[in-house]
């Protein structure tokens, strides 16, 4: 049977035949060896058997073993001795071993002599070891007998080779081969080594096996050069020998080059191997790499081994199977068994490889960094990053930043991390907590594709491993949720959601970690309790486990005890746990009636509990209005999402139809009266009741009756009989109707669509005259009026958007129209009343630091009134008119001709009074739903209204306004801006407040992003139609203006608002093609989707475009819109959307660069030089930071930076400071002297950036390569020459702050980067060298002057850059003089004295006479010495050492002046 084979050659000292003597022993004790009969070798005249007799050996026939009598030591002196002193050395050897010869012909005797011997002394007086060596063994260790018995030994091994095993199951070749380890001294080892090599090459193939492991205990380190060889030889030429060779060639000391050799030959065959032979192969490899060929010796192996295809399919479904299923029985067997042990063998090797060896840890990563991105990535490779993640403290900053830059750049994906974990995961069981860790750091991270890897790591630890690493991941999630940190609280609790899907389980096994959850609730967002709530609610309800009755009352007593809180914030935690934990108990399970085979509805116990406990949360909640107005809105939200039971849906409806009649609605014909400080009218209806008929929206007397009525204290008996309502809960009271209406009638509203057209009871809104003379308290009311009209429009709009009726459509955009007119006037009101407070809309958690005088517009109170003497009608009562309308949709989009313009100017007549902008008051209105932006696809809608006849009796167009348009694509830009942009963006630190950025969006953040640009997609056509009219229209205006664009006839609010629709619409499209998930594969579609939709603008759709297609058709179609470009920020919006686009490209960066870098270019560079047209009152149109960009991303695109820096400053400026004060430059009218420091510091700015990517270079590089750098940087001296100059013209602080700064970054890159080239280009160009110092030399003096004027005028922005900027002049000199040193001229270097200077060079008085003089020697030396090239050198050292020798002058100044 052949041996198992062994990774280690550390074997113990008892060999085969120790072993074998002692099994014979065992069954003796001292007492038997006493009374035992010995069979001993009859004496004769051999010299061989009178020798070891005499020696100490008494030789034993039959079972017996051979005696020794003394000491092994002892006898091989001995005999040594004699063999020595006898008269017939050395012939008495030959005779000795003749005797040995014939001594051993008898097998049984031969045998005899390869065991161990017998000791009759006892183990007390033993000097030496403990056990007994072979006869043949002791004689081995005699150096004048070694030689002839190894002779001996390898003519007689032959005989046994091809015999079986003996019936004491002993093998004699090996107990023949054994006698040769752990030999003391080896006598002819190069005699030896030859003999055993002839022997293996013709043993079988399983005593093979069993010699070449023997190697390394039989020989000395000398011969393991000459057996390396042999046994590479041999490895070339039997294949199957292959696992024993490099067993022994990994633990000979061999030649690097051997090694190597062998290496290649086996890394050749890896790919072929079986899986059983891998792991010696892997560790020969590992053990062979030295740190010159590390990294290519584990590019190659990484390239050659994959252990993903080694485990065969069955084996790989059967293991999954077994993980999903403990408890099934294993297929495979053994050999499954078996597979899986070389596997885990083999990454042991590799652990303990990259645990202890530095190199091949390195090597590694770096092996897996340097993979082209475009190549296959395997799973091996993240798991060996995880393992040495998990082994080497010390690289795991390195492993971090690798893993970042792959998962950027699209290389670990999902998809690789989860096959990683199918195939490795039990390897990856044992790095658990290594797993975790890096997860951790990874959700830290502002990358959304970085952090989605992270919660993939805890996804796949939970899924795959066992019981323990299950509670770990979700302690970890824990942990993540109660940091406070708003991006890790979100990915944490989506994870939890994922993993309550994946295994619902193993989930509930670790509910009281989630329950605990419950004690960080404070700083949580609505979105993030709810999900939260949702996960302990589906934990605690499922269905498929109905032992869970300990967490639904936990849950049960947390919510109740949050409802009955006197703290407003705990009540409104209360509401949303509760209206979540409701949803989960009262969906609707029949669906899952088929599968289940259970019951479709609820159990009457059930639809009790759900019931029982939305009354609980509405008499909680009734008593605050901002508590109903969340409650409204959360049940709202939670109908429209889950759906529930039928029996639970009903009950609801009705509850809620009836209460929102009872207190909203009235008839026409009961219009209140009272005591009102303003008259009551029913306005804004949109059809002709008669004077009995049609209903209205009660509002303003529940103002009043909540507002003055409590104030004044007028309270009526009549009034305090019923309940009254707030008006707050008006607009999300029927957001609730709305949808348990859609829900019941599959999205049919006509039981409640005379709201869309019914009135409200007002005042007349339009202020007049009369605003002034109002009173504070009157202008407030008139503000919380108008609030609460404009979010019951905003209600309506978003319930009856998605009808399809041509009649429906058009009272949607009329009450779109009502909604910008409100806007208009309550803007007026609020610019002029200090102290209003209008109502909040939603009262969700993120509010509640934003809400201090809310409560000072309603009271808390709940007020009483009684209404009599009116006749309720249903909402949805008669809505015949005594005209019909019959109307007709026309497919043009919203088109504002030249004829429409009167209309336009008449509608914004009176905008020039003082007015606000509600952008800031986003938190009183109501948030509008996605589906209303579908409004965007209406084009004219032509009405024709009828007599009685039904002849036509006027026609009447209805029509999407530009007022209109731009309020929705307003909020429409504000959602991608906040919903599209990654939160991580716009993190705050630990246990701080959150931003009021998200609020007002609390229905939109229940989408995901996919859902949210599916949405936007859908809505690109009509966008584009909207974008090209806008641009058909400021096409038209210079044509009609005489190519003036702010000319006499242009009407300029009429301008400012077709040029905001065009800025929203760009911004738009650029919020939507910057979204981070493009990127992900699942959402490559909707990429498509939309570039299909600008490319069909150009051309009809072809089909199976690829994307680079796509891109570039869709590039073109946006860049043919840079004509009509209205406003500087619409400008850079589109350049900001071309380089999106052009992002999206899976070409290569190069050639990206030169298919697209001229476009960018010339566009960019247009809207630099094109005339904008400026504001009212600003003094430029073009704010700061938006010019900073679009001039950065002309300078980084252009095609030499350099000239464009030299254009601007040598052309720009210099016609800018020979215009007038107020005009511009004629080449960049952007550049005026308002922008000039934007200019200057953007161009400082890329210069230092371009210089830094300028490599020094060597002296082994090419003398062009040297002209071409060397040329370069004279550009980049002359450009900054030209712009430090500048400060003499422009002396503002921002300019010379930018010069203080930029200019020592500068000074350093020339230092790190310029010096080392003209150390080597010194002696070969001279005068360039000198001409370039000399450039310099010049800079640098204004640079100190700059520093004298700073110091003067003791601006501390300014001196606070000084000591660097002084610190980096000197090292300039320094490294001067070692060029100079270098190419020996160091006598062309001296010192001399230098004046401190102002800006305009005019001298400092604070200088003595003495350094006056000094200058002007200095002067006259330096116009001297220019006329020979050697002082020339001295020219500009002396310059540079002016300047050093200058701050010396200037400190002393400054110690004397102080």
């Amino acid at each position: 049977m052949v041996s198992k084979r062994r990774l280690s050659k550390s074997d113990d000292k008892e060999t085969l035949t120790e072993d074998a003597s002692n099994a014979r022993k065992q069954p003796l004790s001292k007492k038997t060896k006493k009374s035992h009969v010995y069979y001993e070798v009859e004496e004769n005249d051999s010299a061989f058997i009178k020798l070891l007799k005499t020696s100490g050996i008494i030789l034993k026939t039959g079972e017996s073993q051979n005696q020794l009598a003394v000491d092994q030591i002892v006898f091989q002196r001995k005999l040594f001795q004699t063999l020595r002193k006898h008269p017939s050395y050395p012939k008495i050897i030959e005779e000795f071993v003749n005797g040995l010869e014939s001594y051993i012909e008898d097998q049984d005797i031969f045998r005899n002599c390869l065991l161990s011997c017998e000791r009759l002394q006892n183990e007390e007086a033993s000097m030496g070891t403990s056990y007994s060596k072979s006869l043949i063994k002791l004689l081995l260790g005699i150096d004048i007998l070694q030689p002839a018995i190894i002779k001996t030994l390898f003519e007689k091994l032959p005989e046994f080779l091809f015999e079986s095993m003996n019936s004491d199951g002993i093998n004699m070749p090996r107990l023949i081969i054994s006698q040769l380890k752990w030999l003391d001294r080896v006598v002819d080892g190069k005699d030896l080594t030859t003999k055993i090599m002839q022997l293996i090459s013709i043993a079988p193939v399983y005593l093979q096996h069993d010699f070449i492991t023997s190697l390394p205990e039989i020989l000395g380190d000398s011969q393991h050069a000459d057996v390396g060889k042999e046994l590479s030889d041999l490895l070339t030429e039997n294949t199957s020998l292959t696992v024993p060779i490099l067993d022994v060639l990994s633990s000979l000391r061999l030649d690097p080059q051997l090694l190597s050799k062998v290496r290649q030959l086996v890394m050749g065959k890896l790919s072929s191997v079986k899986l059983e032979d891998l792991p010696v192969i892997i560790k020969f490899i590992l053990h062979s790499i030295t740190a010159m060929d590390a990294l290519e010796v584990i590019s190659e192996l990484r390239e050659r081994l994959d252990l993903q295809h080694c485990i065969l399919p069955p084996q790989f479904l059967a293991s999954q199977s077994k993980m999903k299923n403990k408890s099934q029985t294993r297929s495979s067997g053994n050999q499954e068994n078996s597979d899986e042990d070389c596997v885990f063998l083999i990454f042991d090797i590799i652990k303990s490889a990259v645990r202890y060896e530095k190199t091949i840890s390195e090597a590694w990563i770096k092996a897996i960094e340097h993979i082209a991105p475009e190549s296959e990535y395997k799973t091996f490779d993240l798991v060996m990053l995880l393992i040495i993640y998990s082994t080497n403290t010390q690289a795991k900053k390195y492993i971090e930043r690798v893993l970042r830059n792959k998962i950027r750049s699209g290389c670990f994906h999902k998809d690789l991390l989860q096959g990683t974990f199918y195939v490795h995961y039990l390897v990856l069981k044992d790095v658990c907590p290594s797993i975790l860790s890096l997860a951790q750091n990874l959700l830290h991270s502002l990358d959304q594709s970085i952090i989605l890897f992270g919660s993939l790591l805890y996804k796949y630890a939970f899924k795959f491993f066992d019981t323990y690493c299950q509670q770990e991941v979700i302690g970890a999630l824990v942990t993540h949720i109660c940091s406070g940190n708003e991006a890790e609280v979100d990915i944490a609790l989506d994870v939890l959601l994922e993993l309550v899907v994946i295994n619902l389980s193993a989930m509930r096994l670790n509910a009281v970690f989630v329950k605990g959850i419950l004690d960080y609730l404070d700083k949580m967002s609505p979105r993030q309790i709810r999900k939260l709530f949702y996960i302990l609610s589906t934990l605690a309800f499922s269905k498929q486990h109905e032992g869970s009755s300990h967490i639904q009352d936990d849950m049960h007593l947390v919510i109740r005890k949050q409802l009955s809180s006197t703290i407003f914030k705990y009540k409104l935690i209360g509401i949303i746990g509760a209206i979540t934990m409701a949803g989960i108990m009262a969906v609707d399970r029949s669906r899952f009636s088929s599968l289940t085979q259970g019951k479709a509805d609820l159990s009457n116990e059930q639809y009790t509990q759900v019931t029982s406990l939305l009354q609980l949360v509405h008499s909680c909640s009734k008593q605050s209005p901002q508590a109903s107005v969340l409650y409204y809105d959360e049940f709202a939200n939670m109908i429209q999402i889950v759906k529930l039971a039928p029996k639970v849906l009903e009950w609801v409806g009705q509850t809620i139809f009836n209460d929102f009649q009872d207190a909203f609605v009235v008839d026409l014909c009961a219009i209140p009266q009272g005591n009102y400080p303003f008259p009551v009218k029913a306005l804004y209806g949109l059809e002709e009741y008669g004077s009995q008929d049609g209903i209205a929206i009660n509002l303003l007397p529940l103002l009043f009756s909540q507002d003055f009525a409590e104030d004044e204290g007028r309270r009526t008996s009549q009034e305090s009989d019923h309940k009254l309502v707030s008006p707050l809960c008006l607009a999300p009271y029927f957001r609730l109707l709305r949808l348990c209406v859609e829900k019941q009638h599959n999205g049919n509203l006509e039981e409640i669509d005379g709201l869309l057209d019914c009135p409200i009871m007002l005042t007349d809104l339009e202020p007049g005259e009369r605003l002034e003379s109002m009173s504070d308290k009157e202008r407030s009311f008139i503000c919380s009026l108008i609030c609460l009209t404009l979010n019951w429009f905003r209600e309506v709009v978003n319930a009856f958007c998605q009808q399809m009726s041509p009649e429906m459509k058009g009272k949607v955009l009329t009450r779109l129209k009502h909604i910008v007119e409100l806007q208009g006037i309550l803007e007026k009101y609020l610019a002029v009343t200090s102290d209003c407070s209008p109502p909040l809309a939603a009262f969700d958690l993120e509010t509640l630091d934003v809400t201090p005088h809310a409560s000072t517009v309603f009271s808390a109170k709940i007020k009483k009134q009684g209404i009599t003497g009116k006749r309720k009608r249903k909402a949805g009562g008669n809505k015949t008119s005594p005209h019909d309308m019959i109307s007709k949709e026309d497919g043009s989009e919203c088109d504002p001709t030249p004829s429409n313009r009167g209309q336009l100017e008449k509608e914004f007549k009176g905008k020039e009074e003082k007015t606000v902008s509600l952008q800031n008051y986003h938190l009183l209105f109501r948030e509008l739903d996605m589906e209303v932006f579908c409004i965007l696809r209406c084009g004219l809608l032509t009405k024709f209204i009828l007599d009685t006849e039904m002849h036509t009796e006027a026609t009447e167009v209805v029509q999407l306004q530009p007022p209109e348009l731009l309020f929705l694509l307003e909020d429409l830009s504000h959602k991608v801006e906040n919903m599209l942009t990654p939160s991580v963006a716009r993190r705050v630190p630990f246990l701080k407040g959150k931003g009021s950025q998200n609020i007002g969006l609390s229905h939109v953040q229940q989408r995901t992003g996919q859902e949210i640009v599916h949405c936007i997609v859908q809505l690109l056509t009509p966008m584009c139609n909207h974008l090209e009219n806008m641009h058909n229209y400021f096409q038209c205006l210079p044509a009609e203006n005489h190519g003036v664009v702010d000319g006499p006839g242009m009407q300029a609010q009429e301008y400012r608002l077709m040029s905001s629709c065009y800025q929203r619409l760009l911004q738009i499209f650029h919020g939507l093609f910057a979204w981070s998930g493009f990127f992900q594969p699942e959402n490559q579609n909707l990429l498509y989707s939309a570039l299909e939709v600008l490319t069909n603008r150009l051309k009809p759709r072809e089909p199976d475009q690829s994307l680079e297609e796509l891109l570039s058709q869709s590039f073109h179609y946006l860049q043919n819109f840079h004509h009509s470009i209205p406003s500087f920020q619409s400008a850079l919006y589109l350049i900001r959307l071309l380089m999106v686009i052009l992002e999206k490209s899976r070409v290569p960066t190069q050639n990206k660069e030169k298919i697209d870098q001229e476009p960018y270019t010339s566009l960019a560079r247009h809207f630099l030089c094109r005339i904008w047209p400026s504001g009212e009152k600003e003094k430029s149109s073009i704010p700061n930071d938006q010019l900073h960009a679009l001039l950065s991303i002309y300078l980084e695109h252009t095609d030499s930076v350099l000239k464009a820096i030299e254009e601007i400053a040598g052309v720009g400026v210099p016609e800018l400071i020979n215009s007038s004060k107020d005009a511009s430059s004629s080449t960049f009218p952007t550049l005026t002297r308002h922008t000039f420091v934007i200019f200057f510091r953007v161009m400082m700015a890329e210069l230092v950036k371009t210089v830094k990517g300028l490599q020094a270079g060597t002296a082994a590089d090419s003398q062009q390569i040297h002209e071409e750098k060397l040329l370069y940087w004279n550009m980049a001296v002359r450009d900054f020459s030209i712009l430090i100059n500048l400060i003499k013209v422009f002396d503002n602080r921002p300019v010379l702050h930018v010069c203080l700064k930029y200019g020592r970054l500068f000074v350093e890159v020339f230092l790190k980067q310029c010096m080392p080239l003209l150390d080597f280009s010194f002696r070969k160009h001279r005068e360039d060298v000198l001409s370039l110092l000399g450039t310099f030399q010049l800079n640098t003096r204004l640079l100190h002057h700059l520093c004298g004027h700073s110091k003067i005028h003791q601006d501390m922005k300014l001196t606070k850059h000084v000591p660097f900027l002084k610190k980096t002049l000197e090292l300039l000199v320094c490294r001067v003089k070692a060029m100079l040193i270098l190419n020996n001229c160091r006598e062309a270097f001296w010192l001399g004295n230098l004046k401190n200077r102002d800006l305009q060079g005019e001298e400092i008085v604070s200088q003595n006479s003495q350094e006056s003089r000094a200058d002007e020697s200095e002067d006259d030396t330096s116009s001297q010495v220019s006329k020979s090239k050697a002082t020339e050198d001295g020219e500009e050292d002396e310059a540079s050492d002016r300047e050093k020798d200058e701050d010396s002058d200037e400190s002393d100044n400054d110690d004397d002046s102080d």
